[in-house]
């Protein structure tokens, strides 16, 4: 794979074409520093749908050509949505970028989305009885509106065939180092990530879920319930037998409606909500691991950090070294 061609067209962010392009340049300048003339250079255009100017999410303008050729990669980037339910305003001005994916998915160019990029691979019908990711904000929305996807629920990447699509605004970064470990290696590509001050390959997206930013009509009934009911026990050992019977269920029940609304377990949302607490508390207080750790529920510190460091990709203390530093 050598040429990448990411499409920009109205409205799409700046941010995943620039990034992805930026973040390759600089992979391949550290080939050459420390691989010199092992490996050609990936190479990035920018292209539209159609030659002209096209104007990007925040205002930026770009003349671009009309995409020719054969890529070895097309890349969709996502498009700015100031509000939930936007989606049949958003795509309908987007028929020509819409069937130029169909073109080239049919003539064989695999496929790469990056953030709510996924909504256009989906709106072209690309991705039915097919797995996928897309921003968690929009999960829900995504699955209402495509229920023919099988949606990979805060993945921040994800590959079926020759299609891949990842997370959110930020998960540009980890297609960019996918690619730079598929075209360079694993260390060229962790080399350029230390210089560009990319942490290393992410797992998912579930440890910056904030519910405080999805509305409330998008949290289902009992699923709502159920971790409302979670939340207020935060600090309490979890029983999932106590927890069924506090909604007059068998666990059995429980549980497949839970998974049917969500996609996981209330244990899953209980441990992402008592990392999300200990967060909290170690960027806002002088209290001590230990006692944060008590104060989300649970007795070891062990344990504890490494759950917080499986979801968080650091631990406890470093991250509270790093809030201490932003601060």
């Amino acid at each position: 794979m050598q040429d990448i061609a990411i499409l920009a067209y109205p409205g799409c962010m700046g941010t995943e074409l620039f990034g992805l392009s930026d973040f390759l340049l600089v992979a391949g300048h550290v080939a050459a520093a420390l691989a010199p003339g092992r490996h050609v250079p990936l190479r990035t255009r920018l292209v539209a749908a159609r030659a002209g100017a096209v104007a990007l999410a925040g205002g930026g303008v770009l003349q671009l050509p009309a995409l020719r050729g054969r890529p070895d990669l097309l890349v969709v980037p996502g498009l700015e949505v100031g509000r939930f339910g936007q989606w049949d305003d958003k795509l309908a001005p987007l028929q020509a970028e819409l069937a130029l994916i169909r073109r080239r998915h049919a003539a064989g160019v695999p496929l790469a989305s990056i953030c709510i990029g996924s909504f256009l691979l989906a709106e072209a019908g690309l991705l039915q009885g097919r797995r996928a990711a897309t921003a968690w904000v929009f999960e829900r929305e995504f699955a209402q509106r495509y229920p023919g996807v099988t949606l990979e629920r805060g993945a921040l990447l994800c590959s079926d065939g020759t299609l891949t699509s990842t997370g959110a605004v930020s998960s540009v970064f980890d297609l960019g180092l996918r690619l730079a470990e598929q075209h360079y290696g694993p260390r060229i590509a962790r080399a350029a990530a230390r210089l560009a001050l990319v942490g290393g390959r992410r797992a998912s997206q579930r440890p910056f879920v904030d519910e405080v930013l999805l509305p409330p009509e998008q949290a289902a009934p009992f699923s709502a319930q159920v971790q409302r009911w979670l939340g207020a026990r935060l600090a309490q050992r979890y029983e999932l037998a106590a927890l069924a019977a506090a909604f007059h269920t068998s666990t059995r029940t429980l549980l497949r409606r839970y998974r049917q609304e969500t996609g996981s377990t209330p244990l899953a949302w209980l441990q992402q909500a008592r990392v999300r607490q200990a967060r909290r508390l170690l960027e806002t207080s002088r209290k001590s691991l230990a006692q944060v750790v008590a104060e989300v529920g649970y007795e070891d510190v062990a344990t504890f950090s490494r759950l917080f460091q499986r979801q968080v990709g650091e631990s406890p203390a470093r991250y509270r070294r790093h809030a201490s530093m932003a601060r």
